[in-house]
């Protein structure tokens, strides 16, 4: 389908709705394989990343699209493994079932994750809580690079990961999908089935997944005890399109049971996961609205969600730990039509979150909090310019209970103001200039304020700090791209300074039952690196392409940061096909050769951590979209990853095991 075919199409649905189908298409243009044409499409993609809707080429700051195609080709245990084979964004694992977004060099509450139009919200500071959703419902994802508190509050410090659902069906026409996945070296088997439609303009879509993974094994340690996971997940959607916009009522269930992963632990090689293992449940309700007023829109969102996190140790029916978190979370703004080049927007947003323990082990006491902000933003559209920038101010109260003669009552709170400057000029459709100035703001979150005890994943005793301050952070970002017939190439350079900014240290000392004592400090930190993709087209089909990302951190007293990603480079050879009317069409090949660089550069006060060696991992893929009376009937993917069987181990990995070995995972979509 060529961009202006999508278009059309999009001209069929409400005003409201056109800005969906536009950000999460995936163009394809006839002549697909030409490295120019595609790039230039990237840059036409809109997204939702502002208060308004945004081409790529016009944002002032680093932002990562991945498109649906980019999804299925790739391969992972879990979506936030998926996400991190992009430049400037890595994981914290805990076991293939866990996995936590990093980017830039920063993670866990640092990061928002926004999926159904809220953002998640779950465990997100311990290192074995992972993302709870249904990677199979991710139809495409945006992921914005930097400070993003002026439009998503406090947490989104390092930036946010937005994941758009599938589009809705067209008016008149109902259809679904079925797909799965099979994964050679933990036997996983991934399923999904989904059916959608759009009668009188009443939308629905309805989804199940499973997914069943023994464990994980690799050539020095064999197969890991207690690494095999199960995962299931439904959910729905019913709505209404109109002339004054569109309603949305959406219902999802997650489930995933992990097991703990311990050294000398007996053997646990199934995927039902014996003693210890934890049990998650997330679930969520949100009413997502748009509202025509005039030319502007008004879009109005509240949601609901509980996550509910169990550790079973002794036994299967009784949890030791048992954390229960209850979210209300709401977003209301207002956005203008072009105003003679200038757009407008603002609003307010919050939540209000309660967290109950109900098991007999505590980490963290019982809390409440309050959070409201209130935005404005501004931008301007010249022939060759655009300038964006916005304000935003916010409030965040917390209290917390004693409890268990462990916990003493507390109560804080934080205020902040986060504002942003950018300005982008395009030199025709081949070269873009982008630079930005923004100040984030991430109020303490209730572990570094209040924990204290045992926290079994992680093998430590962890001890809050009642008087930490907010962190806030002054960052510079620059970027250039470039494309032209043979070659493109993508630039960003960042520069950050926090304040206040806040990171777990070892202390030295053992707590009674010999779990190593772990205190929240906090310092002035500067962080800063760049990311540089080069795609070079020499001949017709054929793309060489590698993409390097850097981070450096490092703390006032001279202590490097904790938790940095080592450097890494992953260049990729791969020739298309694609032809429209044959049989296999957007078929291609590839080869690729990731590298991650040795990390020496680590916060070893109190054996915090370690360094970690670099090791280079080879890999293949191939895929083909299978054509029938031209549509498309199915489509096919084989992804071979580690086809040396190297023994590696990443430095974010809280594991005291090798990563997985060799594994090829073959993946099969049928839409009807």
């Amino acid at each position: 389908m060529c961009i202006g075919a999508n278009i059309a199409v999009a001209k069929s649905f409400p005003k409201a709705e056109k800005a969906a189908i536009d950000t999460t298409a995936s163009y394809h243009n006839p002549d697909s394989s030409d490295i120019f044409y595609q790039h230039l499409e990237l840059g036409e993609v809109v997204i939702t990343g502002l208060a308004g809707d945004t081409k790529v080429k016009r944002m002032p700051s680093a932002v990562s699209v991945i498109r649906p195609k980019d999804l299925w080709a790739k391969a992972s245990t879990n979506i936030i493994g998926t996400l991190a084979q992009q430049p400037g964004i890595s994981e914290v694992t805990t076991g293939p079932g866990i996995s936590k977004p990093v980017i830039r060099g920063l993670g866990y509450n640092r990061v928002v994750v926004v999926n159904d139009g809220i953002r998640q919200e779950g465990q997100q500071w311990g290192d074995e809580h992972g993302i709870e959703l249904d990677g199979a419902a991710v139809y495409s994802a945006e992921v914005l690079k930097g400070p993003a508190s002026l439009m998503y509050g406090s947490d989104a410090l390092s930036g946010v990961i937005i994941f758009h659902p599938e589009p809705v069906a067209q008016l008149g026409s109902v259809g679904g999908s079925f797909e799965s996945e099979y994964q050679t070296n933990s036997k996983l088997i991934n399923y999904s089935a989904s059916t959608n439609g759009n009668i009188n303009n009443w939308v629905w879509n309805v989804r199940s997944s499973g997914k069943w993974a023994q464990a994980y094994k690799n050539s020095f340690d064999g197969r890991v005890s207690g690494s095999g996971f199960r995962e299931d997940a439904q959910s729905a959607m019913i709505g209404k399109n109109g002339d004054w916009g569109y309603s949305r009522l959406k219902f999802s269930r997650y489930h995933i049971r992990p097991g703990i992963i311990e050294e000398d632990a007996p053997d646990r090689f199934g995927s039902k996961p014996a003693l210890p293992f934890q049990q998650i449940h997330h679930y969520k309700v949100v009413s997502d609205n748009t509202f025509l007023i005039g030319d502007g829109e008004l879009k109005a969102i509240i949601g609901w969600q509980q996550n509910r996190r169990q550790e079973f140790e002794e036994s299967a029916g009784e949890p030791g730990l048992d954390l229960k978190l209850n979210t209300v979370n709401y977003d209301i703004k207002y956005i203008s039509a072009n105003l003679n080049g200038w757009k407008l927007a603002g609003g307010v947003g919050g939540m209000y979150q309660k967290s109950k323990n109900q098991g007999d082990e505590f980490l963290i006491p019982d809390y409440s909090l309050f959070d409201a902000g209130a935005f404005a933003t501004a931008s301007f559209k010249a022939e060759n310019w655009t300038f964006s920038g916005g304000l935003r101010a916010d409030l965040r109260r917390l209290q917390s209970k004693a409890s268990e003669n462990r916990f003493e009552a507390f109560s804080r709170n934080f205020k902040g103001v986060s504002a942003s400057l950018g300005a982008v000029r395009n030199f025709g459709e081949s070269f873009t200039v982008r630079a930005n100035v923004a100040r984030g703001f991430r109020a303490p979150n209730i572990s570094e304020l209040g924990s204290n005890g045992e926290h079994e994943g992680t093998f430590r005793y962890e001890v809050g700090n009642h008087g930490l301050k907010p962190e806030n952070s002054l960052q510079f970002d620059l970027g250039a791209d470039f494309t032209s017939k043979y070659i493109s190439v993508q630039s960003a350079l960042f520069l950050s300074r926090i304040s206040n900014f806040i990171f777990l240290a070892g202390t030295g000392e053992y707590s009674a039952d010999g779990d190593p004592v772990f205190t929240y400090s906090s310092g002035t930190a500067t962080l800063k690196g760049a990311e540089v993709g080069v795609d070079i087209h020499p001949v017709h089909s054929l793309h060489i392409a590698s993409a390097f990302s850097y981070v450096f951190g490092k703390e006032r007293s001279g202590e490097y940061l904790p938790m940095i990603p080592a450097p890494r480079l992953f260049s990729e050879v791969k020739y298309e096909i694609s032809h429209d009317g044959d049989l296999l069409n957007n078929s291609f090949v590839a080869i690729n050769l990731d590298w991650t660089m040795k990390q020496d550069r680590v916060y070893s006060v109190g054996n915090t951590e370690s360094a970690s060696a670099g090791y280079a991992l080879l890999g293949a893929s191939i895929g083909t979209d299978l054509v029938l009376n031209g549509r498309t009937a199915a489509s096919f993917y084989i992804i071979a990853s580690n086809l040396t069987d190297k023994v590696y181990r990443p430095h974010l990995s809280r594991l005291p095991f090798a990563s997985p070995g060799r594994n090829v995972t073959i993946k099969m979509l049928l839409p009807f």
